[in-house]
């Protein structure tokens, strides 16, 4: 029989992988709270308007990576290529403006149709963070301070670099595209087969092309700096200046865009060199605009996501919390003894394993090589029931497992 095997570009994952994975997640729940940021939980799969609306129907995302299907229905839906827009799409139909400014976090499995590679799965999973409401440079702020922290307590900062960049207002930014759309015009035949697509709709997304035809006009293109007006200046002197307060360090990347015409101001990735290609492990920006794209009123928001399995590869192994208390039940009519005392040292925080299968003789013997503090043994002695342990004197938790252990022995 032939055994079936893993769709390819999803993944596995276990053992060391899984515990790094794990430790990304953990970390990331108890810093969002220490920010107050709620969670939410958002479906898998939305109607299909939802991320060509907010994403942008010309976008590779939409047009070449999205896992949409039609339902019995005849809805078209599709598995989430990324969060933002269900939040924002949630913000609006909920009632979550009452809320606002509102911070909130998930993470989750994501699906993207692309080719697999170190790093990025069809099937991938991201931590994700939303300011929504709030249009003062101290929310961005915020979420990069949050970004930094969350980086430093995973035990990667190091060798991992915040790329910032404004694309300013909206009257920057559209002067900014039109002298993009003059200048690449003059060179249109010498451009990429998709730039040249994309030069009239997204001159924007020429800047971030990695053709080399591309790459040889790129260098002398417009800069944002020369288009910016005062207030744009103002609003990225004072995201600047708040990250030097909070001790965020942080590279100007005026080559750092966001193609979509929703995108504001702050722009930023953190990015490493650990990784390969794939350099970036967290990104995001200001989306002033998202919330009009998806038919409800001006709201400023900014956000980030960032891959888990990037930055558990980052993390690499995490160890086990280690086993306090192994437990050899060496009589098979002791087991609901063992069981109890199993659960009454668990209830109070101690991590254990019990030994009770296999031949009797042996069972104290595969206990006591379970690398734990405290070995504890039930056995039956002249009809008696005994409860042993063994520990180092100085194992600091051996006096509450005695008194646990005592309180059940018959």
């Amino acid at each position: 029989m032939n055994t079936p095997q893993a769709i390819r570009g999803t993944q596995d994952i276990f053992g060391a992988e899984a515990e790094a994975f794990a430790h990304v997640v953990e970390t990331f729940e108890r810093v969002r709270k220490l920010y107050r940021f709620r969670r939410v939980e958002m479906p898998v799969f939305e109607k299909t308007e939802v991320f060509s609306r907010s994403i942008g129907e010309t976008t590779d995302v939409v047009s070449k990576e999205m896992y949409s299907f039609e339902d019995r229905g005849g809805e078209s839906l599709t598995l989430r290529p990324e969060f933002t827009a269900g939040i924002c799409r949630a913000f609006l139909t909920n009632g979550w403006q009452q809320h606002a400014p509102l911070k909130v976090a998930t993470h989750g499995p994501l699906f993207r149709y692309e080719r697999p590679q170190k790093g990025r799965y069809r099937q991938f999973h991201q931590l994700d963070a939303e300011i929504i409401g709030a249009g003062e440079p101290q929310a961005d702020v915020e979420l990069l301070c949050l970004a930094d922290q969350l980086l430093k307590e995973l035990g990667i900062a190091d060798g991992v670099t915040l790329m910032l960049n404004t694309l300013g207002d909206a009257a920057s930014r559209d002067a900014w595209r039109a002298a993009l759309i003059e200048y690449f015009r003059a060179v249109k035949g010498e451009l990429s087969e998709d730039s040249q697509d994309r030069l009239e709709r997204n001159p924007l997304r020429i800047l971030d092309s990695k053709d080399p035809r591309d790459k040889a006009f790129v260098a002398d293109a417009p800069k944002i700096d020369d288009f910016l007006s005062g207030e744009a200046q103002d609003f990225f002197g004072k995201v600047t200046s708040g990250l030097d307060a909070a001790g965020v360090a942080w590279t100007r990347a005026p080559a750092l865009v966001r193609g979509l015409d929703y995108y504001r101001h702050t722009a930023f990735e953190f990015v490493t060199d650990r990784l390969g290609a794939q350099g970036t492990v967290l990104g995001g920006g200001r989306y002033d605009g998202l919330m009009e794209s998806l038919g409800g009123p001006f709201t400023p928001a900014v956000g980030w996501a960032a891959g888990i399995e990037r930055l558990a590869m980052l993390v690499g192994e995490v160890p086990i919390e280690d086993v306090v208390v192994s437990i050899a039940v060496e009589e098979d009519s002791l087991l609901n003894l063992g069981t109890k005392a199993n659960t009454e040292l668990r209830a109070i925080g101690f991590s254990t394993e019990m030994i009770a299968s296999g031949s009797p003789r042996k069972r104290y013997d595969k206990a006591a090589k379970i690398p734990a503090k405290v070995l504890v043994s039930i056995s039956v002695r002249d009809g008696k029931t005994f409860i042993r342990t063994q520990a180092d004197p100085a194992t600091e938790e051996l006096g509450r497992i005695k008194d646990i252990l005592g309180r059940l022995e018959p």
